[in-house]
């Protein structure tokens, strides 16, 4: 079923005495005569619930959908880290809460266990970061640099003080981000800073005996728009982890999900339920 924006087709039913299903194939005509349903579009009379092809209306493949929101203590900050369907089959799903919205998982990511269909909630962050991105758990500050080499663009040499620790968390991949310093004396207390995409971490070297700390980025990684050089050597450090490999699940009091069926699947496939997986968040 495709999103219910526009027009659809909803239909009544007799038996709970409301109207359950949204179609979004659209006929010129219904009547129903012996048992049967029949339609009329483009001409043609169809007759319905007699094709083994399921979600397939007027010769279209059609998926199904469906939208539900977990909402258990909805006074508590919460991480939904993964999904646990009790289905025949994987679907694919989209998450977003009142804090995130770029929760995703692809129906090829499910691993099948004891019968169910086990995923974690991945997040498909902008590159570069957008705003309501840096106060997530993605985001780690490192420290001000000490000289900045920038021979080549491809391996811009970012140095550190010998105390500083660039700690563990930072990986090869991650993207890398500076803040100017602000006025020391400014007339007006200065608006916050919004951060510079730098570039991909592409070595990290650290040999505190020969003097060497230091964090060697590429600013026009292949596949992405290019970042920028420090303008002094006196920046704020900070980088984004992989927002899919490093994936903290979607942080709100909510999550709502919409789960797809893919249209490749054209048999019965029944959907029982569906599970998080759910940690309270402490800030």
């Amino acid at each position: 079923m495709a999103g219910l924006t526009g027009e659809y087709t909803l239909t009544y039913s007799e038996s709970s005495k409301g109207f359950p299903s949204f179609y979004s194939y659209i006929p010129e005509m219904m009547v129903g005569m012996n048992n049967y349903l029949y339609s009329f579009k483009g001409g043609n009379i169809w007759r319905h619930n007699t094709n083994e092809i399921r979600n397939n209306y007027y010769d279209t493949q059609y998926s199904s959908q469906i939208t539900s929101i977990f909402n258990e203590s909805p006074l508590e900050n919460k991480l939904f880290k993964t999904i646990n369907l009790e289905s025949d089959d994987a679907w694919s799903g989209t998450f977003s809460s009142n804090i995130q919205t770029t929760g995703t998982i692809d129906y090829s990511w499910f691993e099948k266990k004891e019968g169910s269909w086990f995923a974690f909630m991945r997040n498909s962050g902008a590159t570069p970061a957008a705003t309501d991105e840096y106060v997530l758990r993605s985001l780690n500050g490192i420290a001000a640099s000490s000289s900045v080499d920038s021979a080549a663009p491809t391996a811009v040499e970012i140095n550190f003080p010998l105390t500083t620790s660039i700690g563990s968390i930072l990986s090869i991949g991650d993207t890398l981000y500076f803040i100017s310093p602000a006025p020391t004396t400014p007339p007006t207390p200065p608006s916050p800073a919004t951060p510079t995409r730098c570039g991909k971490v592409t070595a990290i070297n650290i040999d505190l005996p020969s003097g060497v700390n230091q964090i060697v980025v590429d600013t026009q990684p292949p596949l992405e728009p290019a970042g920028s050089i420090p303008p002094t050597q006196t920046d704020y450090f900070m980088f984004v982890k992989n927002q899919v490999a490093e994936s903290h699940g979607i942080l709100g009091h909510y999550c709502e999900f919409t789960i797809t069926l893919p249209d490749t699947v054209t048999g019965a496939s029944e959907l029982f339920a569906v599970e998080s997986e759910v940690m309270k968040s402490f800030p």
